[in-house]
């Protein structure tokens, strides 16, 4: 068989209700592509492995023999993979027909990392067109294409050359889950490779099906404990490892100050102190723990840096996003 153009990365906890929409929707690409789909499955408990041997053997399955996360799963998928390009597709979202005939357009410069348009599963309504950051590394959905600068894109519909991926080292496995795919954006915009979002075609999204995320459900935010506590974890260590200058300190003293208010107002909110225990403690303390793994990270990264201070902040807002959704939507709720 010739060598893949691309190979589809897949990683799957779990997802036997949602792995055929995804599965089946690269394999109806319009477009001669030869592409092979490689398959993490995470140790799961349900029937997953089953329904792949029965109805896509043309799968390449990786079999966990422990739950390792979102970051090793990867990593050891992009390690076997042999296309030119990686498409890092999560297991709850389907690309359009045409999606991989848009990111291989050839008027579209390939060299950087892309994603496309983003519209929810159930409404098709327009979910972001890749996102900012603001100077915390929340991310800030970008909803009018070729707008604004992007800082990232999301990692559930992810195109880089398999190059790219090498170079910047892949994902930090002990992130686990979560802001992985902005470490990759971010270190790469930093060594001056472009982060994109096309205007064309696009892919659905179940949004939170695999790990539910912070989202605003019948105008009301909603998370889970785990989630959260590793989004900020994993956010200490992102603004720490990529930001450049001495602005990193500054941001990361401000950014300690501010969880710690945040802890104090939810706890007060919420009547009780689990939120503490639960998310911000672990969280400031583990980031803590973690330090020397991270200022490796940033020498690294910040070895590569081609950009200045100024044009690196071309992707970012200003305003601090979660206060922007506390406004508008309260306190989120957060469960098990």
């Amino acid at each position: 068989m010739p060598r893949p153009s691309c190979s589809i990365l897949i990683a799957n906890y779990n997802g036997e209700h949602l792995l055929a929409d995804c599965i089946d929707s690269v394999l109806g690409q319009r477009g001669d592509f030869q592409v092979e789909i490689i398959i993490h499955d995470d140790c799961s408990t349900d029937r997953s492995l089953d329904l792949l041997r029965t109805h896509y053997p043309q799968a390449r399955i990786i079999e966990s023999a422990e739950n390792v996360g979102f970051c090793i799963a990867n990593n050891r998928m992009a390690a076997i993979a042999e296309g030119e390009y990686l498409l890092l597709l999560n297991n709850d979202a389907a690309l359009f027909p045409d999606a991989l005939s848009a990111l291989f357009d050839p008027a579209n410069d390939v060299a950087g990392i892309s994603t496309l348009p983003q519209f929810a599963w159930d409404d098709g309504r327009i979910i972001n067109y890749g996102c900012r950051l603001d100077l915390f590394y929340n991310a800030v959905p970008a909803m009018r294409p070729g707008k604004h600068a992007l800082a990232m894109v999301e990692g559930a519909c992810l195109f880089l050359p398999r190059r790219l991926w090498t170079e910047l080292g892949g994902f930090p496995e002990w992130f686990g889950s979560i802001a992985e795919d902005a470490m990759l954006c971010c270190a790469a915009r930093l060594a001056g490779t472009a982060v994109r979002c096309l205007e064309s075609s696009g892919y659905r999204h179940r949004q939170g099906a695999s790990f539910s995320g912070l989202r605003a459900n019948d105008g009301r935010l909603r998370t889970r404990f785990r989630r959260r506590y590793l989004s900020e974890r994993n956010r200490i260590a992102l603004l720490a490892t990529c930001t450049p200058t001495w602005l990193a300190w500054l941001l990361l003293g401000l950014h300690w100050a501010i969880l710690l208010a945040e802890a104090i107002g939810l706890c007060a909110l919420q009547g009780t102190m689990r939120p503490w225990h639960e998310i911000y403690f672990p969280a400031m303390r583990d980031a803590w723990s973690l330090r020397e793994k991270t200022l490796a990270l940033r020498r690294g990264t910040q070895a590569r840096r081609c950009i200045g201070l100024r044009e690196y902040l071309r992707g970012f807002v200003f305003f601090p996003y979660r206060l922007r959704l506390l406004v508008r939507h309260g306190a989120p709720r957060i469960t098990d």
